[in-house]
């Protein structure tokens, strides 16, 4: 319990004491070994945040142990070298650490959280995690009942169920076409030799990305990457090559006993070192943002009353891009929001938007940006992102620039050769009335 209040009273100041955007001060730092990091550093508080990203994520799973690496990664926690699950479990009390996995379609993460003084304790113990996991099938099969009653879960999920048959429809046989926690049936079959495959897959130095921040220097940094990391495989599994997004106008509709009908709409997307992206960026924070001022929070909920909320979203993953959104409405209503967004969507294409729409958008956008930056756990997070997306080392200095540089006229123009009204697709989950599923 002391432990767990040195860590929080250590978050707690930074997050108050935490550095402004304007004061973010990226060093690029290169290890005696090799390995690079991005590096915030910040001696006010004795705390530092270490992100580690592996790309690939669950889409290196083989086709027949779907699940395999988002499992595994739910026991690296459960115990490695000679420690069993409630001996690491104590150790990393006892260090004032924490340490959290992630498991995405595209990257795998940790984030380590450690007091300076505890630092090389906290990194030995991570590295016994990355070099000597147990994966004791007592604890393999505690985890994998957890996955499995969440899968069980999602399958009286409206929104799960959308979402699995949109990716289905959309990337077809590629790992994204399927859930990256697997099925009940891949994952009941998986096996303690399958977690050891899926860490051998994983972990590799040539698809790894580090952010740092915190009371930490250059050179300390170095040789803690060095010793944690070095002796890491150089390669991994290989990583699948570009989805093909199979995604045409029409409608697809799952019967499901609510009241309340659930849709996914997507069309083809944009890349994100796309050269319009920030003219769809802002498209989109116009059309269905984030925002309460959006087109389709105004038509659909304020003026119509159809939904409690709508949203639309760029998803540029590093296999395929798509641009979607979702809504919820009652059964009897949701035709005719499906109706209003079509009718938006044609609305973008033909008119695009207006100069008072790019500048709110603008002002929205430009003076939300700083508020991500609230702690050095965020900060180490964005600056592994940013590496993936090979964004340049100045980019959150210049982003908010990037963003005003946009005129009406790009916006627009891009606008009318993006937006596809034709190829909008509505995958929908409930029984709504007025709508039929479509074969094109």
């Amino acid at each position: 319990m002391k432990a767990l209040k040195l860590i929080t009273a250590a978050l707690t100041a930074w997050v108050l004491a935490g550095p402004a955007m304007a004061e973010v001060e990226i060093q690029e730092v290169t290890s005696p070994g090799g390995i690079t990091a991005w590096l915030v550093e910040e001696p006010s508080i004795p705390f530092t945040a270490l992100e580690l990203r592996f790309r690939g994520g669950t889409s290196l799973d083989a086709a027949d142990k779907r699940g395999a690496i988002y499992l595994m990664s739910g026991l690296l926690e459960e115990g490695s070298g000679e420690m069993g699950a409630q001996d690491y479990a104590r150790a990393l009390e006892g260090l004032a650490a924490s340490f959290s996995y992630d498991a995405s379609k595209d990257t795998l993460s940790i984030s380590a959280r450690f007091l300076s003084e505890n630092r090389d304790e906290a990194m030995a113990l991570l590295h016994q995690t990355l070099h000597a996991p147990r994966f004791d099938q007592d604890a393999l099969d505690r985890v994998r009942a957890q996955v499995l009653s969440g899968l069980r879960s999602d399958e009286k999920d409206p929104n799960d169920i959308a979402g699995k048959a949109f990716n289905a429809m959309a990337f077809g046989d590629h790992p994204y076409g399927s859930s990256g926690k697997g099925t009940i049936d891949s994952v009941g079959a998986l096996t303690r030799q399958d977690m050891f495959e899926a860490h051998e897959a994983v972990f590799a130095r040539d698809r790894l990305y580090v952010g740092a921040v915190g009371d930490i220097t250059p050179e300390e940094l170095g040789a803690l990457l060095d010793g944690l990391l070095l002796d890491l495989p150089e390669t991994g599994a290989a990583i699948p090559g570009p989805a093909v997004v199979t995604i045409s106008g029409g409608n697809s509709v799952i019967d499901f006993p609510t009241p309340q009908s659930v849709a996914i709409f997507a069309q083809a997307g944009i890349d994100r070192d796309d050269p319009d992206f920030f003219a769809a960026y802002i498209m989109n924070q116009i059309l269905g943002g984030g925002s309460f001022e959006s087109r389709l929070m105004t038509e659909v909920r304020e003026k119509r009353g159809l939904t409690y909320g709508i949203g639309s979203y760029l998803v540029p993953r590093d296999l395929a891009a798509v641009y979607m959104g979702s809504v919820a409405s009652a059964n009897g209503k949701i035709a005719e929001a499906v109706e209003v967004i079509r009718a938006e969507w044609q609305r973008m294409a033909d008119e695009g938007v207006t100069a008072q729409e790019l500048q709110d958008a603008k002002t929205y956008l430009t003076g939300a940006y700083p508020l991500r930056f609230d702690g050095n756990g965020q900060i180490a997070s964005i600056l592994a992102g940013m590496q993936m997306q090979a964004l340049p080392i100045d980019y959150i200095a210049t982003r908010n620039d990037k963003v005003n540089a946009v005129t009406l006229e790009e916006v627009n123009a891009f606008a009318a050769k993006f937006m596809a009204p034709e190829d909008l697709h509505f995958t929908i989950v409930g029984r709504p009335e007025g709508i039929e599923a479509t074969s094109n």
